[in-house]
Order: structure tokens, then sequence, then C-alpha cells
């Protein structure tokens, strides 16, 4: 019943304590995470070990937890585990070349995730009314600054603010619907 809902809906559905949401995340995923702390440790039972506190932890953590990629979080949870497990124990070599190509791969996934952050954000922006959508491009993507698009535009410097303003307010509001406020954040600092 739940195959059809998709990570979003079953996080949302998880934070109700709906346990069937819960054990559908744990069928699409567990395999894959087990899989990926054996590339590393190659130890079956502490793999396993793995996986089974990064789920206890989400049940646990269920009512509070604000994921917005649950692949990447998951993944993140098992890379950081690993890493707990090796330091607690002596480097080899062929581990910290692992250990890298974590790393690798978990830049690759944050890229990806910034690059998703960044196709939502140009959607709202090309929602906005059309001089708060051209105050806004000029200010943040050309790094005009307000002075300059004042100028530019021949209107008030507190006009520029003002639209400026609603326009991070305006895609605030609408990630915060998403649960990405965090990101933006990050996006606009």
């Amino acid at each position: 019943m739940y195959k059809k809902y998709n990570d979003q809906e079953l996080i949302r559905l998880l934070s109700l304590d709906n346990a069937e949401a819960f054990e559908e995340i744990y069928n699409r995923f567990a395999l894959d995470m087990f899989l990926y702390a054996g590339n590393i440790l190659n130890k079956k039972e502490i793999c396993e070990d793995i996986v089974q506190n990064i789920f206890i932890d989400l049940w646990s953590k269920r009512n509070h937890i604000k994921i917005t990629n649950v692949p990447s979080y998951l993944f993140r949870a098992v890379k950081y585990q690993v890493f707990n497990h090796l330091r607690s124990r002596r480097f080899t070599s062929e581990n910290l070349v692992r250990l890298n190509i974590i790393d690798i791969s978990m830049d690759i996934s944050k890229k990806m995730e910034y690059d998703e952050l960044e196709k939502i954000i140009d959607c709202y922006v090309d929602e906005l009314p059309r001089r708060c959508k051209q105050i806004f491009l000029l200010s943040r993507y050309q790094h005009k600054s307000n002075k300059e698009i004042a100028d530019e535009l021949e209107i008030s410097l507190q006009a520029v603010k003002n639209q400026i303003s609603k326009a991070l307010n305006y895609i605030r509001q609408n990630l915060q619907q998403e649960e990405l406020s965090f990101y933006f954040v990050l996006f606009f600092r």
C-alpha cells in the first residue's frame, strides 16, 4: 500500500507515528545502506548494526526531524556511522581510500541537492511580479547594489529594498511549505 507514496509523503506519515510508512522507508533503503557500509567495512554484523542504529534513530526522532532528501539523509548517516566505527579502530590505508571515495560521492550528492534547490528557487522567482522579479535578479544574480539598481531603474532606494524584501519573503514562505527553509539561508547568505 505504501509503495505508491514518494519519500516526502512517507516522512510526513512517519512524523505522525505511522509504523507502516517507517517500514516502507526501511524496505526502500536498508539493503542499499547495508551494501554501502559493506563496501568499506566488509563486516556483515557491523554493517547490520550500523543500519539498524540509523533506523532506530530515525524512529526515535520521527516527530521533530526535518528531512528534505531521504536517500541523502540516510546515506550521510551511514557515512558518519562508518567513520565513527573506523575512528574507534585503527585506520588502514585501504579504509582511508574507501572513505575518500565516499566523501567524493557525498560531494556529488550535495551538488545535486544544491542544483535541485536552485531549480526550485528559480521557479519561485519566475512567479514574482515583473518589477519585483527584475529587481531581485539584478540584486541576487547580477550582484548589483541597491543604489546601482535604483539608479539603473530610476526608482528610489527604498523601492528597491521593498521589492527585494518582498521577493525574499515570497521565496522563503514557499520554501518553508516545502520544508526547505534551512537551505534558503545557505543559498542567500
